[in-house]
């Protein structure tokens, strides 16, 4: 049975709905040019080929559990806040029917997206 969260905007399932990698690629990226961190730095501090990391960015590769978490930690972040962050910009995603790329303007954003129902619709707000 499928959830229904009040005041949210109904979606079209029709749309191409966005890959759980595709958002992960991009939240890497936009953590590791936040750092200013090249593909090297962080592919060695995680023990994997920087091509691989590139792949990964680019969405084109699936990584396990295993391959996120040792990203994850080469960037500074948790697993779990990785995590959190990708599934919030896939709701945004999916929702607003556009992408936010944080690569082009590295920040946390994400990391503070939050939901407000209110009557008669949703209100986004970011923090920086």
């Amino acid at each position: 049975m499928s959830a229904h969260l009040p005041h949210r905007p109904a979606i079209d399932r029709s749309a191409h709905e966005p890959l759980w990698r595709e958002a992960l690629g991009r939240r890497l990226r936009a953590l590791r040019l936040r750092r200013g961190a090249t593909l090297a730095d962080v592919a060695a501090r995680a023990g994997i080929a920087p091509q691989y990391l590139s792949e990964v960015e680019r969405g084109r590769k699936d990584p396990s559990s295993e391959m996120v978490a040792a990203i994850a930690g080469a960037l500074g972040v948790t697993l779990l806040d990785l995590t959190v962050q990708v599934a919030r910009s896939l709701e945004v995603e999916w929702s607003s029917g556009g992408v936010l790329d944080l690569a082009a303007r590295p920040s946390d954003a994400l990391a503070s997206v939050a939901w407000t129902d209110q009557p008669g619709g949703v209100v986004l707000a970011l923090a920086a």
